[in-house]
């Protein structure tokens, strides 16, 4: 049975525009980020929409970088998101840049000074914001304000040519300097800056403000559907001025919809920026990170990200997301996809006596239980296996499920066992069982007595030796950014490392595919993987083990 689609408004929104003849019964959205940092979850939410509503209805979406920010922007990002878009199982229409449009951007500036509706103010940047006002306070006109249109091209020629430096002059719109909307007081569209472009070069001395920009590569680009997250949503009257003050072709609508907030997630860019520089992590696709990289890293499928988008909805209304809902999303998709694996984290060594020395077979195990079609692996069994300590009791409590001395369990795929002897070293540590098997017991039950449960192992001549890292929340509150430092809530033990884990052979394969550990959760090979070591990256538990 598919699963119903949640409540999506703006699903509503374009069906009536559709349904209305309006666009010319067109559909086209945009994914718009400024490359100056990697992709988060919040971004995946937004690609989700824009490239989803396209596809739903026969429209296109276009790809493009709002880069009008030189000192902040570079090719690593550009490429990161160009990557983390195709992985999520999207293909854009048209690859652009908002440098792309430079030149019409900067035609449309004059035509705002021409026209009377913009002017060059040479006030500092400190004075315009004192004399922007307050929330209940008017703003102050800049005795600049009334300069002529003549004067407005002179100087704004003579900034484009770079006669001026930096912070001298800015470009404003004339709008109203007592608009209740801050937004709307005079706001500036152009500022100046001596400094080299990644894509567009170094020959631009002004750089538009986003504002500005968003807006007319919108209508260039002829975007039907602008969706943008609500703090847009006061920007929206700026928006539609710039578009009607300059007569345009054509007028996109811009929608707004509530960003996608988790809990023990920060989704800030500026923070994600400041955890990758000041090493509190280590790099962007830190897989506690919730950039898609970091994510993708961790082992999240793009199947799960693009089904929990889906299951969440796109709604007005702000609210928090908690970790349990996304990590269940990512469990079921999971439980799908991921074929199984035998790696045993915390190894302790058991020899059959029964079985001669050297003894060897192959079992051919299912990848997944419940779906033959996944095929099946070769699994390498011996007289000389690897366990996990914790299947291992000398003091079993009540209903013990696992080994103990005297008592028997089934080994995945394979034999019944029964403990007969503990070795121990000098300090009393444990390092080696002795057991027996019931030769008559592969593939049947054991007759005239019953197996305490079953437990995964690994061949010991066989084994993989790996390297485990369990990843954990990376912060300590479901709100970080209340506290009065989000970097005191960082959580201490947020990755911890189990080195000398056994791994059956079979789970060598391709950085990132992920398997499901019996009995342990979801993992996923990290691209730290050698000849010598497996890494494997928890993705998420079997179960959900609260906070």
């Amino acid at each position: 049975m598919s699963e119903i689609p949640a409540a999506n408004f703006i699903r509503n929104i374009i069906a009536n525009d559709l349904a209305a003849g309006k666009n010319d019964g067109k559909v086209c959205t945009r994914f718009p980020p400024e490359p100056n940092g990697y992709l988060h979850l919040g971004h995946v939410k937004s690609i989700c929409l824009n490239f989803g509503m396209a596809n739903e209805f026969g429209g296109s979406c276009n790809l493009r970088f709002d880069d009008t920010n030189p000192e902040k922007e570079n090719a690593e990002y550009m490429d990161s998101i160009k990557k983390d878009v195709h992985w999520l199982g999207f293909e854009w229409h048209k690859l652009r840049h908002a440098s792309d449009y430079f030149p019409e951007l900067l035609e449309y500036a004059y035509q705002l000074i021409d026209q009377g509706a913009a002017y060059v103010d040479s006030q500092s940047g400190e004075e315009i914001r004192a004399n922007r006002g307050t929330l209940t306070e008017p703003g102050t006109n800049s005795p600049y304000r009334d300069r002529s249109p003549e004067e407005n091209r002179q100087l704004f020629d003579e900034m484009v040519a770079g006669k001026h430096p930096d912070g001298s002059h800015v470009l404003r719109a004339k709008i109203n300097m007592a608009s209740p909307n801050i937004n709307m007081r005079d706001p500036v569209i152009y500022r100046i800056r001596h400094a080299a472009h990644f894509h567009a070069g170094d020959d631009w001395k002004v750089y538009p403000m986003y504002d500005y920009t968003h807006c007319l590569s919108d209508m260039i680009e002829g975007i039907t559907h602008s969706l943008c997250t609500l703090e847009f949503e006061d920007h929206r009257p700026l928006y539609d001025w710039v578009l009607s003050t300059l007569e345009t072709p054509c007028h996109p609508q811009q929608i707004e919809f509530a960003r996608l907030n988790m809990e023990y997630t920060v989704l800030s860019k500026r923070r994600l920026i400041q955890l990758v520089q000041e090493n509190h992590v280590n790099g962007w696709d830190d897989p506690r990170m919730p950039t898609i990289a970091g994510l993708r890293r961790r082992g999240i499928p793009a199947s799960g990200l693009r089904r929990f988008c889906e299951k969440i909805g796109i709604s007005k209304a702000d609210g928090t997301i908690e970790i349990s809902y996304f990590e269940n999303v990512i469990r079921d998709t999971l439980n799908t996809e991921a074929a199984r694996r035998m790696v045993v984290l915390n190894p302790i060594k058991l020899s059959i006596s029964s079985l001669p020395e050297g003894y060897e077979e192959i079992y051919r195990l299912p990848n997944h239980p419940q779906n033959p079609e996944m095929g099946e692996r070769e699994v390498p069994f011996s007289n000389t296996l690897y366990i996990e300590a914790e299947d291992f009791s000398e003091n079993p409590p009540a209903k013990w499920k696992r080994l103990a001395l005297g008592e028997s369990v089934r080994l995945r795929g394979s034999y019944v066992i029964t403990c007969e002897e503990v070795i121990k070293d000098e300090a009393g540590n444990i390092i080696e069982l002795k057991c027996r098997h019931d030769p008559d017991t592969l593939g049947k039950n054991p007759e005239g007595y019953k197996a305490n449960g079953v437990i995964h192992w690994v061949s010991a001549p066989h084994a993989v030796d790996a390297e485990v890292r369990h990843y954990g929340l990376l912060f300590n509150q479901a709100n970080p950014m209340a506290a009065e430092n989000f970097l005191d809530t960082l959580n201490p033990n947020s990755l911890q490392v189990l080195d000398h884990a056994k791994a059956e052979p079979a789970t060598r394969a391709d950085i990132g595919t992920s398997y499901q550990l019996e009995r342990q959760g979801y993992y996923a090979i990290d691209p730290d993987s050698n000849a010598d070591k497996l890494v494997l990256n928890l993705t998420v538990s079997l179960r959900e083990t609260g906070k």
